[in-house]
C-alpha cells in the first residue's frame, strides 16, 4: 500500500508543530484543552479560546507522538506546501526539497539563538529570535555579530516560509 501524502511529507517535516510555523493551536473547547493538559502538553487556557502552546510538547522528532489523540485544529491544518503537491502542482521529489531546504535553514537560525544569551528554548521560533533581536547590546562581539546574522537569516526564513508553507492556496 502507497504511504499517504502526509505519511511521507508530514513525517519529515513537523515545522507546523516545533513552532516553526505557528505559535500555537486554537484548541475547539475547554474540554480539549483539558484532554491536552492530561496528555502533557502546554496549554493556555487564560484566553478567550484555549490554545495549545508550540513547539508542541509532543513531538518526536518530526512526528507526533499523540497523532490518535492530537487537536481538532491539528486534524484539519494543511500547509500550503502539502496542498500544492495534492492539486498537482508540486511533486513530492520538488515538496521534499523544499522541506529540507527549511529545515535547514531553521537548524541555522536554532545555531544562532543559542549563540545568543537568554533565549528561552520554549518559545516559538519568531518570538525567540525577536527577543534575542531585541535584547541589549552584548559586550562580547560574537555574540552581537551572531545576533545581527540571526536577524539577516531569520529575515530569509521568514519569507521562505510565508512563500512555501504558509500561503492562502486558491482554490481550482
Amino acid at each position: 500500500m502507497k504511504p499517504s501524502l502526509t505519511d511521507t511529507l508530514c513525517t519529515q517535516c513537523g515545522l507546523c508543530c516545533d513552532g516553526s510555523l505557528l505559535a500555537d493551536v486554537e484548541l475547539a473547547s475547554r474540554a480539549e484543552a483539558t484532554r491536552m493538559t492530561d496528555l502533557g502538553l502546554r496549554v493556555d487556557e487564560d484566553t478567550d479560546e484555549p490554545i495549545m502552546l508550540l513547539p508542541c510538547a509532543a513531538l518526536n522528532g518530526t512526528c507526533c507522538s499523540v497523532y490518535a489523540h492530537r487537536p481538532k485544529c491539528c486534524r484539519s491544518f494543511e500547509c500550503s506546501l502539502l496542498k500544492d503537491v495534492r492539486r498537482g502542482a508540486m511533486t513530492v521529489t520538488q515538496a521534499e526539497h523544499h522541506i529540507a531546504d527549511a529545515r535547514q535553514r531553521i537548524a541555522r537560525v536554532r545555531t544562532l539563538l543559542a549563540r545568543v544569551e537568554g533565549t528561552d528554548p520554549l518559545l516559538p521560533l519568531r518570538e525567540a529570535c525577536a527577543e534575542a533581536i531585541s535584547a541589549e547590546p552584548s559586550p562580547d562581539p560574537a555574540r552581537n555579530r551572531a545576533r545581527a546574522e540571526l536577524e539577516v537569516t531569520m529575515a530569509g526564513v521568514e519569507t521562505l516560509l510565508h512563500k512555501t508553507f504558509l500561503r492562502q492556496v486558491r482554490s481550482a
